[in-house]
């Protein structure tokens, strides 16, 4: 990486981190504000914190966080363009239909492909299957089609925008009710585009972060293969997490201890953004039943992997 390049990543990744900090800022020093674009993107802005949304950071850091700087900040572009993608359509759904009711099932199925998707790409990452998108020519230019990185960096966050759907954070649902209650669809996409991007933009510094690090040791080139099997155990593991969304709803999670740890963490320092249980009994989201079973089953999809891998990787040393 030369200095000119690092010098305007720094600078870049300043700009992002302002933005995020004035933005969080003014949402919580203004619980009065009416809902419009700067509410959107603020709004967006705080999601990153919502122990729903967190899980993002650990799916588009790892994936870019080992490429050239320039690779690794078009992945993490497109995987917020993904991101507000999906946004504008609930954005557009909500205008259209008025209200929430029926939405939580979807939420599930998308959850499901973005979990299976993850899963997929790991197993791929790690050599096991050979895994290609052969539709991406009629979504992506050319020039982008040449890596298989960048359309998993766009599925992903066209599937992972749901992330957050289902969390009761006031200041989304602010701005579902507010997209509802105007009823035009056009705003409808415009607000839920913007939200996207706020969500998006801590993400992208984090990715700016961990280029910036990543660059400036040497060891990772001396150990790109044990970087990027760390990466792809990370979506193998992310994605049979997700994965469970589809058929325990997401009960599993928010009664697990990692979600009630940090969603406490939120509540008592930033209250104002935290997950709010009124909002989700007036919304009627469906948690479904927490039991252990979803984390048995995530066990063994990623026990069935370990075995998996296990057994190719002593086939090549018999080869060997």
């Amino acid at each position: 990486m030369t200095s000119k390049i690092r010098n305007s990543l720094i600078i870049f990744s300043f700009f992002l981190l302002s933005i995020t900090i004035v933005g969080i800022f003014w949402l919580v020093t203004t619980p009065g504000a009416q809902a419009g674009l700067v509410f959107a993107y603020a709004a967006g802005l705080s999601m990153i914190f919502l122990p729903c949304t967190l899980p993002l950071v650990f799916v588009i850091v790892p994936l870019a966080m080992k490429q050239s700087p320039l690779k690794g900040l078009t992945m993490a572009v497109l995987f917020g363009l993904g991101l507000a993608i999906t946004l504008s359509i609930y954005g557009a759904a909500v205008a259209w239909v008025g209200n929430y009711i029926g939405m939580n099932s979807l939420i599930r199925v998308m959850f499901g492909i973005a979990g299976a998707m993850a899963f997929v790409f790991g197993l791929s990452e790690l050599k096991l299957i050979v895994f290609r998108l052969p539709f991406m020519a009629k979504v992506l230019p050319t020039r982008l089609q040449k890596s298989g990185d960048y359309s998993k960096s766009f599925f992903m966050g066209l599937f992972l925008g749901n992330a957050g759907v289902g969390c009761p954070n006031p200041a989304f649902y602010v701005l579902l009710t507010y997209i509802a209650t105007v009823g035009t669809v056009s705003d409808g996409v415009l607000l839920g585009v913007v939200h996207g991007l706020g969500r998006a933009t801590p993400l992208i510094f984090l990715v700016v972060l961990a280029i910036l690090g990543i660059n400036t040791m040497n060891w990772v080139s001396r150990s790109q293969e044990k970087v990027e099997r760390f990466m792809a155990w990370g979506l193998v593991g992310i994605g049979a997490y997700l994965f469970q969304y589809l058929p325990f709803k997401m009960a599993f999670w928010e009664g697990s201890i990692f979600h009630v740890a940090w969603n406490n963490i939120v509540t008592k320092t930033l209250p104002s953004i935290a997950e709010s249980e009124r909002i989700e009994e007036l919304l009627n989201i469906q948690g479904g039943t927490a039991t252990i079973l979803p984390w048995v089953f995530i066990g063994l999809m990623v026990g069935v992997v370990i075995l998996w891998d296990a057994f190719v990787q002593r086939k090549k040393l018999i080869q060997d």
